[in-house]
């Protein structure tokens, strides 16, 4: 793709990222991977700026990238890039990277759902997403029968603006007022913007940070905006990244917590005698498992010490509504722990009247001796 002079530029380019998050299985081994999908894993890491502390925690999931094929568009060539990164929550996440390069803004909403010629998105991530579960199948605790619905996000990466005439700087917010309702149609996948009503546009833009004059990122529920941050547009990615993951996640602990208060009602509908140690075992173990799925998920967010970064992952997280995914999860383990509680509460109460009519059996008994031993 060429590129001009900023005073030059009267077009849109750069990239759609496009992430598709999948949930393999309930957990995955430590165990080091060495290849997948034919290519060498790596570890992520993150590129130092001068705002990162030079001693970092940073999670680094492993990460493959993978052969770049070709892509026509529009009657020109591009590359298209692709990797896979694992998460060792059970979780892997697949990017697709392509290139565009659009004279008005209206015209990237195609870039959505992307169908080029006999090119399809989803097909190619589904087929690739199964070949992975395939290969980690034996590394995975519990792993799923069949692949679900994968959380998307997509992400439009603009190199830089267009310069109005006889202007040499933009402003970055000066654009995203200007512009508004056209930013909101791209990130709705709305045609036409000029529909969209004020209160709209406001609020599908309005999660927007910056940090220099000419970078902006704006967050949405299904799609994002990026302009320049070009230096660390990997790690912003790769923040986004991280949300889609945990959401997926969430929404697959959110199901097996659903399974288990079904159990649960349904163990109380029977006589509580009956119920085994091996209900009390599961339940010990859901909690156990949710308490460490909990630590986990927090710990592959890690990544403080860029307050821009940090940010960022806030402003998602609210658009992804995490913390109401965790406080959801959190309040129907406690619900499950409490009717266990009682489950437990009537098991305990029927042993005792067991006991308390045994010892009077046994007093009857006694006495029966002691009055037939009288009259021998």
């Amino acid at each position: 793709m060429h590129t001009h002079q900023d005073s030059e530029q009267k077009f849109y380019s750069g990239r759609v990222a496009y992430m598709f998050a999948y949930d393999l299985a309930y957990d995955m081994r430590r165990d080091r991977l060495g290849n997948l999908l034919g290519q060498h894993l790596e570890d992520f890491s993150i590129t130092p700026s001068k705002r990162t502390p030079k001693q970092l925690f940073f999670y680094r999931p492993q990460m493959v990238r993978l052969p770049s094929p070709q892509l026509d568009i529009d009657g020109k060539t591009v590359q298209i890039q692709r990797s896979v990164k694992v998460f060792n929550i059970g979780a892997i996440s697949i990017q697709y990277s392509i290139p565009f390069e659009v004279k008005d803004i209206k015209d990237l909403v195609k870039y959505h759902e992307p169908t080029f010629g006999e090119f399809n998105l989803k097909q190619q991530v589904s087929s690739l997403a199964e070949a992975a579960l395939s290969e980690l199948a034996p590394y995975c605790v519990r792993p799923v029968t069949q692949l679900g619905q994968p959380e998307e996000y997509t992400v439009f990466c603009f190199d830089r603006l267009p310069l109005p005439t006889g202007s040499s700087r933009l402003h970055a917010e000066e654009w995203l007022t200007s512009n508004r309702r056209s930013i909101a149609a791209i990130l709705m996948e709305e045609s036409e913007s000029s529909q969209l009503s004020e209160q709209e546009a406001s609020e599908s833009t309005e999660q927007y940070l910056t940090y220099y004059d000419d970078d902006l990122v704006v967050v949405d529920w299904d799609a994002a905006l990026v302009v320049g941050q070009q230096d660390n547009l990997n790690e912003v990615l790769h923040i986004m990244e991280l949300a889609n993951v945990q959401l997926v996640e969430l929404e697959a602990y959110d199901r097996i917590l659903d399974a288990a208060l079904e159990r649960a009602y349904r163990d109380l509908s029977h006589p509580r005698a009956h119920l085994g140690r091996q209900v009390y075992r599961n339940l010990r173990e859901i909690r156990v498992d949710l308490a460490r799925f909990s630590d986990e998920l927090l710990n592959i967010t890690k990544f403080f010490g860029d307050w821009h970064w940090a940010r960022i992952y806030q402003s998602i997280s609210r658009r992804f509504h995490l913390p109401d995914w965790h406080r959801i999860i959190n309040e129907k383990l406690k619900t499950l722990g409490d009717l266990y509680q009682l489950i437990q509460q009537d098991r305990v109460n029927f042993w005792m009247i067991v006991l308390e009519t045994t010892i009077v059996l046994l007093f009857i008994i006694d006495l029966l001796v002691l009055l037939y031993g009288l009259k021998g």
